[in-house]
């Protein structure tokens, strides 16, 4: 697999317009079970091709029990600086509802770790809205969250996914089903309690200390070019072209191994951009630029825009600030439909 990722870089190494990277980021999947070297020969490759930023965002995914005293201690000394932990809770009822290989020590006992060898830009992931939780419960979890230090938190609602073990559950009556009415009393709940500790919310489901937004994230919000390498990894040409790399482990190596790229990609329609720009932008404090939009799209498309913002202009679901279109905080938690709403279909 190594072999074949560095034959990726290879061959795309001129996709990415601009040369001096920002942000690197492992990530989709259990990038923690690669070792501290072949991160770093993973590294060194890219290296061969782009150059860094001097402040470049370096993040690497890992599960709470991946990060042991040895991997942390040889992960200090590479360039990883940033650390995304997929804690999801503290509580063990939840843990095991979500079939998560760590326990709720390994949540807790992970993070200090990673701060103990010098690794302060930390974020976890946190799930609300579980049926083995309630409010009290994610009250604690955020408590814990905030003693623990942690200046990035990406939080969201348990989602019920065809064929997994917890849709049988619930279809066997063992379990309830996640309740919206719940997850909203708890997502609100989590946007107050952490604004009140410092931190900025500045996305939907992302939460940051002042300076610790994720540089990778935010950029894919803003639509910037980015590369994707992996299996199932995707890349963006900033513009209209989208391209995702063959989930399969075998059939990615074979067709790397043989000098071809193992990827298929799609040109973005006007109505696909227009949607897109859309979705994302809604979803931030940023919100959708409209001279972008004005620059971008044709006058059937604008038209559609503002015949279809002007109801929800009036009741206050959408407002406008400095010719940014934004979804007012209070209805975020409601964002991804008010969103599709516009879309064009």
């Amino acid at each position: 697999m190594m072999s074949a990722m560095k034959n990726e870089i290879r061959l795309r190494k001129d996709e990415l317009q601009n040369k001096n990277l920002k942000s690197l980021y492992f990530g989709g999947g259990t990038p923690s079970i690669l070792s501290a070297d072949e991160i770093n020969a993973l590294i060194d490759e890219v290296l061969k091709y782009f150059s860094f930023d001097q402040d470049i965002e370096v993040t690497l995914e890992a599960n709470p029990d991946d990060l042991d005293k040895n991997f942390l201690k040889q992960l200090a000394q590479s360039p990883v600086n940033r650390l995304s932990i997929g804690t999801q809770s503290f509580f063990e009822e939840d843990l095991k509802l979500m079939n998560r290989a760590h326990n709720a020590s390994e949540a807790e006992d992970s993070i200090k770790r990673a701060q103990d060898f010098g690794f302060e830009n930390l974020s976890i992931d946190l799930i609300y809205g579980s049926p083995t939780s309630n409010l009290e419960i994610w009250k604690e979890n955020l408590n814990k969250t905030i003693a623990l230090e942690v200046p990035h938190i990406s939080s969201y609602a348990l989602t019920v996914e065809p064929k997994t073990a917890l849709e049988n559950w619930i279809s066997k009556g063992k379990i309830m089903s996640p309740r919206e009415e719940e997850q909203n009393k708890e997502f609100y709940y989590l946007s107050d309690f952490l604004k009140d500790n410092g931190f900025e919310h500045y996305e939907v489901s992302n939460f940051a200390k002042p300076g610790f937004y994720s540089r990778h994230n935010s950029s894919y919000w803003k639509y910037k070019e980015y590369l994707g390498i992996g299996p199932s990894a995707h890349s963006y040409n900033g513009f209209d072209v989208r391209s995702w790399n063959v989930a399969n482990n075998q059939q990615y190596i074979k067709k790397l191994h043989a000098g071809t790229l193992a990827k298929e990609e799609e040109i973005l329609s006007q109505e696909d951009q227009f949607n897109e720009m859309i979705m994302i932008g809604l979803r931030t404090i940023w919100g959708v630029d409209m001279e972008s939009l004005k620059s971008k799209f044709n006058d059937k498309i604008l038209d559609h825009f503002h015949q279809e913002i002007k109801s929800k202009l009036e009741e206050g679901i959408l407002i406008t600030e400095e010719n940014h279109l934004k979804i007012p905080e209070k209805h975020w938690f409601m964002a991804d439909g008010i969103a599709s709403d516009l879309f064009l279909v």
